[in-house]
């Protein structure tokens, strides 16, 4: 079968072979662990929970800046059973996991699917689908009923710049339709009393050295769109990662003057959510990608 998963279409035939995100049929995560370094509504405050975190191996996507170089490009994880990501999803659950957030999913969203059909009237907390934003409308609609809560990046408005920086052409367009499908399925975002969010979209975009005037556009382009249905994440946590180490451009975390832009046109364009603190780019932020939890030993 041609896989057409992500926009790209690459149509691999992937029992066979690897597509273009690196993978073969079936399942593959690198770490399975409560995460904390979400927004609050996802991983909340206490430090003995967090978000259910799940982070499947490869990518559709090539940012050349990835923090998480060694599985989204290196493909590092262990294969393993659409059976055994069920009872992951459990585990997290038992250990206080907020909700099950799966980390650059889109490879594997029909196992995702069947795992999830798996415990179905046992996993009671909200599931999140954490992507770069380069997602299919028709993938996407298959999806209906098993998540909660999208976290879809809005990355680049410029075509060209999607492509030097993520090998991802046609990004923007796709990445507002998929943001327009996540709408429809989640409606506005709703909150639990205890402000953990229940449902809902939460756009997040980074800001990139060299590129706050892409950044203003992003943001003024999700106001016009959106508004106040989905929530909006800033991100300041840029880090000069893996290929970005070698271009003296992106060699740097952005100033506080880039910063103070895209804040900028976040209130004019009338946004809500959350702002992180300039000094939030830190590399300890990155998890160990260790295999935790994937064979429930760790």
């Amino acid at each position: 079968m041609e896989c057409r998963l992500c926009p790209r279409e690459c149509g691999a035939d992937r029992e066979n072979t690897v597509g273009f995100c690196g993978m073969k049929r079936g399942v593959r995560i690198a770490r399975a662990a409560l995460h904390q370094w979400e927004e609050p509504c996802i991983s909340g405050t206490d430090s003995a929970r967090g978000s259910g975190t799940v982070f499947f191996s490869g990518c559709v996507m090539r940012c050349i800046f990835c923090q998480n170089h060694d599985i989204s490009a290196g493909g590092f994880g262990k294969d393993i059973t659409t059976q055994r990501l069920a009872d992951i999803f459990l585990e997290l659950q038992e250990q206080g996991a907020w909700n099950i957030n799966l980390v650059s999913p889109t490879p594997f969203v029909p196992e995702i699917i069947r795992a999830l059909d798996m415990v179905k009237g046992r996993l009671s907390i909200p599931v999140v689908y954490n992507t770069g934003g380069y997602e299919r409308v028709e993938t996407l609609r298959a999806l209906e009923g098993y998540v909660d809560i999208f976290l879809p990046d809005i990355k680049y408005f410029s075509d060209e710049l999607a492509v030097e920086l993520s090998s991802a052409p046609g990004y923007f367009d796709a990445a507002v339709s998929a943001v327009g499908e996540m709408l429809r399925q989640t409606g506005k975002p709703r909150f639990r009393p205890d402000g953990m969010l229940s449902r809902g979209v939460i756009v997040r975009h980074l800001v990139v050295p060299g590129h706050y005037h892409d950044s203003e556009e992003v943001i003024r382009r999700v106001g016009e769109r959106f508004g106040q249905d989905v929530l909006f994440s800033l991100m300041s946590q840029y880090t000069p990662f893996w290929k970005a180490k070698d271009i003296k451009s992106l060699n740097r975390r952005i100033t506080t003057f880039e910063y103070r832009k895209a804040l900028d046109a976040v209130y004019a364009a009338g946004l809500e959510g959350y702002m992180q603190e300039r000094s939030s780019a830190k590399e300890e932020y990155t998890p160990d990608f260790d295999l935790s939890g994937v064979d429930g030993k760790k």
